[in-house]
């Protein structure tokens, strides 16, 4: 491929000299927010009593970037969900939204709950559209041979779909437009808090002192976000890009978006500033390999890339089939986003291609194929994401949470090479704070 053919960087060195506007209060959102985190705790524990009340707190915490903060008291009740009886097993939103936070969480619940809400024909039976984006979000924690949950999902997203064309309440138009785009465990965490904020403000039912928690919340991690975006700009501009390497494509704001969007917790930050340069330098190495390097140099690389032996990472190598879920995960999405591109400029070694040319298929025939597969990729990954291990939760949550940034970056198109199609969002999470009024 032609280095001309990668536009060069939407950033520059915009993030070494931005002041974001938010910096001065910063001492002033600290203080308001340890406030508001204990009066929130004081609601998540009188919820405790009402298992439905519970349920909506959690995941209302959850989308609006809160959860952190109490994960022992979340944990806790989870684990009183799980044990309780107590709870309306008709009622068709607690059920989706209990069996989604419980699998979300580890807590292996069967899938028949679903079977009580159809009929006699097989056909669901339910017309709510709340139940129904539920329903829907539930069905997403599917494992294979869940045929209840994979008829959900080809139900409700019909469903939903004709939903749109009647008039709804505004907070719930929208929250149908997102869930059709992308269902609920699928969407970066951080990106979701941006998303629902708005939407929950609109809700007759919100939480105030949660609402401008989520607000300062955010705001005070965007600070600690555009400080890593200064110290990595600055050592990537070391390397001289731009003059040295002029053939790759020069994304160091959207290496560090790309890792924000898995690890998005303040605490977190050098684990992202490392992990933004390692993906920076991965960037470099596949733009030699790809558009720049002779077949011989090439070869000569990968043998010193197969060379690192299994011990080098072995902290990986204890999740082995959960991390090759998510390779394939993002393989396949890769591929499919980026075909047209490899094929206009002569590259014709791809998984769409070998598919093709294999089955005898047309691009698109493929590239639907490719779908199914990443889908079987997702249940493989939820089945082991249940499955009881000695290891910490958090390995498995960090896994998952690398597939929904291959999901995002590359579900539409190439979201990480045409970074212009991710400008708008990179913007709204590093450069627009949220308004507290």
């Amino acid at each position: 491929m032609d280095a001309t053919a990668f536009h060069p960087s939407l950033w520059g060195d915009f993030f070494v000299k931005y002041k974001p506007p938010t910096a001065p209060k910063r001492g002033h959102m600290t203080e308001r927010a340890e406030l508001l985190k204990e009066e929130v705790r004081k609601t998540l524990k009188a919820a405790a009593n009402q298992i439905t009340n519970a349920l909506d707190l959690i995941i209302t915490l959850q989308r609006l970037g809160l959860d952190h903060h109490y994960e022992n008291e979340i944990s806790e009740l989870l684990r009183f969900v799980y044990s309780s009886s107590d709870y309306d097993d008709k009622d068709l939103y607690v059920v989706s939204l209990r069996f989604y936070l419980l699998r979300k969480h580890g807590h292996c619940v069967s899938s028949d709950v679903f079977t009580s809400f159809k009929d006699e024909e097989g056909n669901f039976v339910v017309d709510d559209t709340k139940c129904l984006l539920s329903l829907y979000n539930a069905a997403y924690v599917r494992t294979h041979g869940e045929k209840v949950l994979d008829e959900a999902i080809t139900f409700t997203r019909r469903q939903l779909e004709a939903s749109l064309l009647d008039p709804l309440e505004p907070a719930l138009a929208d929250e149908v437009h997102l869930t059709l785009q992308t269902p609920l465990f699928r969407r970066l965490r951080i990106l979701e808090a941006i998303n629902y904020i708005p939407i929950y403000g609109k809700e007759a039912g919100r939480n105030e002192a949660i609402l401008e928690l989520a607000k300062l919340n955010f705001n005070l991690a965007q600070l600690i976000y555009c400080e890593e975006l200064k110290e990595v700009t600055l050592w990537w501009k070391q390397l001289n890009v731009e003059t040295n390497l002029s053939f790759i494509r020069d994304r160091i704001v959207e290496c560090h978006f790309w890792m924000t969007g898995a690890c998005c917790e303040p605490q977190y930050s050098l684990s992202r500033v490392i992990a933004t340069k390692m993906t920076a330098l991965i960037t470099v190495l596949d733009d030699m390999m790809d558009t720049y390097s002779t077949t011989e140099e090439a070869m000569l690389l990968a043998e010193a890339i197969y060379s690192i032996t299994k011990e080098s990472f072995e902290w990986l190598l204890t999740y082995p089939e959960l991390a090759k879920s998510l390779m394939n995960i993002s393989r396949l999405l890769n591929d499919t986003a980026s075909t047209k591109r490899e094929q206009n400029a002569g590259q014709h070694v791809s998984t769409v291609q070998c598919y093709m040319l294999k089955h005898g298929t047309t691009m698109d025939e493929a590239c639907e194929k490719i779908k199914e597969l990443t889908e079987d990729s997702w249940k493989d990954m939820m089945e082991l994401y249940l499955t009881p291990t000695e290891h910490p939760k958090l390995i498995a949550q960090t896994i998952v949470d690398f597939a929904r940034t291959a999901d995002y970056m590359y579900k539409e198109t190439d979201g990480f090479t045409f970074s212009h199609t991710i400008k708008d969002m990179i913007a709204k999470l590093f450069v627009d704070p949220i308004s507290l009024f």
